[in-house]
């Protein structure tokens, strides 16, 4: 294979048409494009969440996850959590799969909630949006579409594509396994309750399944909240998985750590051993939301371990 063939089948290409200029003021870049087969796919930083460590596994022994946030050069007793968001264009539609924080919601997070800059700056118009989906109704993944201003420059037809049992879910939460800071469980609620009855017109549930665009279907995982999907994304014999919340940076050392926004953890931990073991089989890509910017890598399995994968920039 020659270097201009090899660049030609990566699936990491950088995109012209979705990566746009960088925005001046700044320093360090907020997206990241990549190519799965015809599919473009852009992945924007929302921003970050600086939040206990204790929210990466409440379950581990405190020794044990020191020394895991000491062996990654983290400090011991908060950390930023990166919030990644991904445009995708399939033919004629363009893609939203979730929309960050949004405006800050008194918990001192005011690091994150830009995506609606960061789209402006990459040269997205809002109004191109054909289809969201929602890997679920925590506040950081539908808070963008409640900024003032957003719904007004959203497409009357606009299709949002949320599971049934996540809708369902949020009409009456039950937060009886989740081990969240002090005031998150009321934001939720209150963010969730809001998208409902702002959004509703626009919401598509689906079942356990749901092809959003040639190449492109979301499915239901459940675990992490009840109707939480992972979004596949396949073209030209190249694979993406966008996982959400179902993938943690501790997750392939640790995948039997709770993390303290998860409604049903052991569900949730069975579901990102499987999702590790279908990565790793197939060598999709996968970038999730809260794996550091731009999250795009691979899964390997070493050993009785998984092995997170970075893939090399490509400029």
């Amino acid at each position: 294979m020659t270097p201009a063939e090899a660049r030609s089948h990566t699936n990491t290409t950088v995109e012209p048409a979705l990566s746009g200029r960088s925005a001046p003021e700044e320093l360090v870049p907020s997206r990241y494009a990549v190519k799965v087969g015809d599919i473009e796919v852009l992945v924007v930083s929302d921003g970050v969440l600086p939040l206990p460590t204790t929210m990466l596994g409440h379950n581990a022994d405190a020794a044990d996850r020191a020394a895991w946030l000491d062996g990654m050069f983290l400090p011991a007793d908060a950390f930023d959590w990166s919030l990644n968001v991904v445009v995708v264009r399939s033919g004629a539609q363009t893609i939203l799969i979730d929309a960050g924080l949004g405006l800050d919601p008194d918990l001192n997070l005011p690091r994150a909630g830009q995506l609606i800059r960061r789209l402006t700056a990459a040269g997205i118009d809002l109004g191109s949006v054909t289809d969201v989906v929602l890997t679920h109704m925590h506040m950081d993944h539908i808070g963008g579409l409640l900024v003032d201003g957003v719904k007004e420059q959203l497409r009357p037809d606009l299709r949002i594509h949320v599971a049934a049992a996540e809708i369902k879910f949020w009409e009456s939460p039950d937060f009886s396994h989740a081990v969240m800071p002090q005031g998150f469980p009321d934001a939720l609620r209150a963010t969730a309750k809001r998208f409902a009855n702002e959004y509703r017109n626009h919401l598509r549930p689906f079942e356990d399944r749901c092809e959003v665009a040639p190449g492109v279907v979301a499915e239901r995982t459940g675990g992490h909240t009840p109707g939480h999907c992972v979004v596949r994304v396949a073209s030209g014999g190249d694979r993406l998985m966008f996982a959400g919340d179902a993938l943690f940076a501790v997750a392939f050392d640790h995948p039997d750590w709770f993390n303290g926004f998860e409604h049903d953890p052991e569900e949730a931990a069975r579901v990102r051993v499987r999702l590790m073991n279908e990565l790793a089989e197939t060598g999709s890509s996968l970038v999730a939301t809260h794996l550091p910017f731009p999250s795009v890598g691979h899964v390997a399995i070493d050993g009785d371990r998984f092995r997170w994968v970075p893939v090399f920039w490509d400029y």
